[in-house]
């Protein structure tokens, strides 16, 4: 392995447990356009009490202890090079890309700091607030605000039937019975328009008027792969921009170059009975991979994919079989939500909760000590 080099692009859940992982064995460059990692499941916490980024949002240089960062966009890649916005050609013999989701975040530290002041400012300074969308972000969102502020009046509104699409429909009535029963005004099947606010009123397209002092923008994210569109890989992302991978998480056709984290289209697991036969359950795979049926895109699960990264690439620099190498089994559909600081709703494999339990396993401290413990950082 000495002399390999090897380069992880993105600087997320994903990317950054990867390069802990690699670092110690291989020349390894890191390329993110940002010089700091931000556990973004901790942003809304952020936004309600500032000081919590200081251990949610750090330089990736605290972690990096023995690679090298570029701090630059990655903007092409061939078969054997990474190059970025700035101009530095970056040579490997391996690649694992996390680009995940795109999201527009300064290069500072400092300044994505002061962006959860002037949030925090703007939530303290409302007495009414609009939340437009109806995922995860926007949950937590209301849920943290009504938490913290319990007198501010606060409306969600979600263009979908119900809230948090990606769970199971008894998480989601019980995510909206909660934020109900907080005061939070839901209003499902509708959009509005955030151009041009009347009087501080906004319009929903049922006509619906609504009174809010500000508003946040909680929608979903595009993939990160719009660098790849023009590259060696533009071939490798389906229609949705995702980038197509194998069993053991190589982009499809391609020896040294692996994809992990949001930016993949992993399918999603699926649990069968002991009487299914393989084929048949093969098939079915397939089949549920075709409708676009994907692994859930969370945090601990892109952790999960870079594990099985690191251990190929080390089994292929020693020069192993690749039929030797590690195969990933997709994450069951187990998802967390944070409702405020002591609360939550947790989806199982076999049942879904709400309330104490699941605030305990996650709300509390939203798994920022443990991330950060991960990465070799004092929790």
């Amino acid at each position: 392995m000495e002399g390999k080099r090897v380069v992880v692009v993105g600087g997320g859940a994903g990317g950054s447990h990867a390069a802990v992982f690699l670092q110690n064995n291989f020349d390894l460059t890191l390329v993110d356009p940002k010089e700091y990692f931000e556990i973004l499941w901790a942003e809304l916490r952020a936004m309600v009490e500032p000081s919590f980024s200081k251990r949610s949002v750090f330089y990736h240089k605290d972690y990096l202890t023995k690679g090298r960062l570029v701090a630059s966009a990655a903007v092409d890649i061939t078969e054997t090079e990474v190059h970025t916005a700035d101009g530095t050609i970056i040579p490997f013999d391996f690649c694992v890309i996390a680009t995940g989701h795109s999201y527009n975040l300064p290069h500072n530290r400092e300044e994505r700091v002061k962006l959860f002041e002037a949030d925090n400012e703007k939530i303290k300074a409302a007495d009414s607030i609009l939340i437009v969308g109806g995922g995860p972000t926007g949950v937590e969102l209301a849920a943290e605000i009504v938490v913290d502020y319990p007198g501010k009046k606060v409306t969600l509104v979600h263009r979908g039937t119900r809230l948090m699409d990606f769970v199971k429909p008894k998480a989601s009535r019980k995510a909206l019975s909660w934020l109900q029963s907080k005061g939070v005004d839901v209003k499902l099947n509708q959009s509005v328009n955030l151009d041009s606010p009347k009087d501080g009123t906004y319009v929903t397209s049922n006509g619906e008027s609504i009174k809010a002092d500000c508003h946040f923008l909680c929608i979903g994210k595009p993939s990160g792969s719009a660098w790849l569109k023009e590259t060696i890989l533009k071939d490798k992302l389906n229609d949705r921009g995702m980038l197509m991978v194998d069993a053991n998480l190589r982009v499809k056709g391609h020896r040294n170059i692996f994809g992990i984290g949001d930016i993949t289209d992993i399918p999603c697991s699926i649990h069968f009975g002991l009487s299914f036969k393989e084929s048949a359950a093969t098939l079915f795979v397939v089949w549920l991979h075709d409708q676009g049926t994907l692994e859930m895109k969370q945090g601990y699960l892109a952790e999960k994919h870079a594990g099985v990264v690191a251990k190929n690439i080390k089994l292929l620099a020693s020069g192993v079989d690749e039929s030797k190498l590690a195969t990933y089994k997709p994450g069951s559909d187990i998802a967390l939500v944070s409702l405020g600081r002591k609360e939550g709703v947790a989806q199982l494999p076999m049942m879904t909760i709400s309330g104490c339990l699941p605030g305990k396993i996650k709300s509390g401290d939203l798994f920022v000590g443990k991330t950060r413990k991960q990465l070799g950082l004092q929790p």
